[in-house]
């Protein structure tokens, strides 16, 4: 199965007061995602990447990646109207970045437990960094698979609170990754086994 990594920019970006949400492996490449390089990514197998939001705004930020997950057929967010997706928060990170920092996040995570029914694929638990998380329910069925929804969010000064992107001048932006999990199924020794296979997208937007 071939596994491949798909940009997509919204906008054209300016270089100055920007932040750059991004993920990286754990050799700190933008290739080699999986483990033995393979994307099929069975249930129980340990993925290991960075996540990272390089500042360039100028001035020192207070930023938080909330990381999503859900199937597809739950909306990604809406970059003309700047709103998150809906899909429940699995975890969260945050902290202030200094101007022309570069803030690195370990994400090291697991499918620690999945069921099938009837070709339907439902993730129980997923493992992050070492604390696990419990799913209420979502199934990857008929081409609705899983993805993770990664979002970045910065302090509003003027509303005393999180927002979904950022500020610059006169324009909100936001960025936003996706990276999608498709269930299949194979046979060992008489017993069927999960194992996922991921595609990575990365979104920006301004206003």
């Amino acid at each position: 199965m071939v596994s491949e990594l798909v940009v997509y920019v919204v906008t054209t970006r300016r270089r100055s007061e920007s932040l750059f949400p991004y993920v990286l492996r754990a050799n700190h490449l933008a290739a080699d995602y999986y483990p033995n390089n393979d994307s099929d990514i069975r249930s129980g197998e340990v993925a290991s990447w960075f996540m990272a939001v390089a500042n360039r705004m100028g001035n020192v930020q207070l930023a938080m990646i909330r990381v999503r997950l859900g199937n597809q057929t739950i909306s990604p967010p809406n970059e003309s109207q700047a709103l998150p997706s809906p899909a429940p928060t699995i975890t969260e990170f945050e902290r202030f970045i200094q101007n022309n920092e570069t803030w690195e996040i370990p994400f090291i995570w697991q499918i620690s437990n999945a069921t099938t029914t009837n070709g339907s694929t439902e993730i129980v638990e997923l493992r992050i960094n070492n604390q696990t998380f419990h799913e209420n329910g979502l199934s990857g069925q008929n081409g609705y698979n899983y993805q993770f929804i990664i979002e970045l969010w910065t302090w509003n000064e003027d509303s005393a609170s999180l927002q979904f992107g950022w500020l610059s001048g006169s324009e909100h932006r936001v960025a936003w990754l996706q990276i999608c999990l498709y269930p299949s199924f194979f046979a060992r020794f008489g017993n069927s086994h999960n194992r996922f296979s991921s595609q990575s997208y990365w979104f920006e937007a301004s206003y």
